[in-house]
């Protein structure tokens, strides 16, 4: 559904792909809170970012100042036999929204994953650190990442474990497996950190607003993103489970016992310092935020 929100004293239009997604969804819920701003929101039903003609027509038309980039193909396993169609949504995609604002002053925000690294490393990767995809999502993922920074004025945000109130992620499956289980059996070996992707909008969006406003200066390439603090996989599960008031066990094991398609990065924490630099940003800390999201959704 193509939605498009305006205000009288347009200070900016930004473009948002993948509207419907989680961080799309976060977004159009703060889009009230900037006046002066247009938001035309997109999803593949009006804006095939696949199609090279067709974004370059759209872009034409609408003439964004920004465009948001959340658009993405997810599937970490599924994408082992669909290897074509992770390439076209998340990399080629991203070639054609940076090729038709190429050669101008026009700005991109791409956002991308922790899973371009390999998780060898055992302190948190910075913006610098080599990257070494493990499976087929993994290098198209930094393969988008390559077809962004061919765009002079391009940002691109890695974030980590994205959850929100929409779409499906791991809290929601944790709270309807709690709801109907009485033994959850999750990952302990797997360590990063969770980014409520509301948090996430926000931070997105104090950015532009304040290159807008002329109280930051735009410095494009690549920044890390997610809350603050660090987890297992099995720490985040108890903690939605604690927090719903459930009484459903939840006991660690090793990812060997989980059967997967892909190697995951077993060490994926992200330094934000550039970023928080940067654009003076405060991130909170994954539990405060786990624990709004959850509110939300009992």
């Amino acid at each position: 559904m193509l939605i498009t929100t305006s205000n009288k004293l347009q200070m900016a239009i930004i473009l948002v792909t993948g509207a419907s997604g989680q961080l799309g969804n976060e977004i159009r819920v703060l889009s009230k809170n900037y006046p002066g701003y247009e938001f035309i929101f997109t999803d593949i039903e009006n804006l095939d970012i696949t199609n090279k003609s067709e974004v370059n027509d759209f872009v034409r038309k609408s003439d964004p100042d920004w465009i948001i980039n959340c658009a993405a193909y997810n599937f970490v396993d599924k994408a082992e036999q669909e290897e074509e169609k992770a390439f076209m949504i998340n990399s080629l995609s991203v070639g054609n929204l940076a090729g038709a604002i190429r050669d101008t002053d026009r700005r991109l925000i791409h956002v991308s994953t922790d899973y371009v690294f390999d998780g060898n490393a055992n302190t948190p990767y910075n913006e610098n650190s080599e990257t070494n995809p493990l499976s087929v999502y993994a290098r198209s993922k930094r393969a988008g990442e390559q077809n962004a920074l061919t765009h002079h004025a391009s940002m691109i945000i890695r974030t980590s474990w994205l959850y929100s109130s929409f779409g499906n992620n791991f809290v929601k499956t944790i709270l309807k497996n709690a709801d109907e289980k009485e033994l959850l059996k999750v990952v302990f070996d797997q360590v990063g950190t969770p980014t409520y992707a509301a948090d996430l909008a926000y931070a997105i969006m104090t950015i532009v607003a304040g290159v807008v406003r002329n109280q930051k200066a735009f410095k494009p390439g690549i920044y890390h993103y997610s809350n603050e603090g660090v987890c297992s996989w099995y720490d985040f599960a108890c903690e939605i489970v604690e927090m719903s008031g459930s009484e459903c066990r939840v006991i660690p094991i090793l990812s060997g016992e989980f059967p997967s398609k892909v190697k995951r990065p077993s060490f994926s924490v992200l330094d934000k310092s550039k970023i928080k630099e940067n654009y003076g940003l405060e991130i909170p800390y994954w539990k405060d935020s786990l624990k709004k999201c959850i509110n939300l959704l009992r």
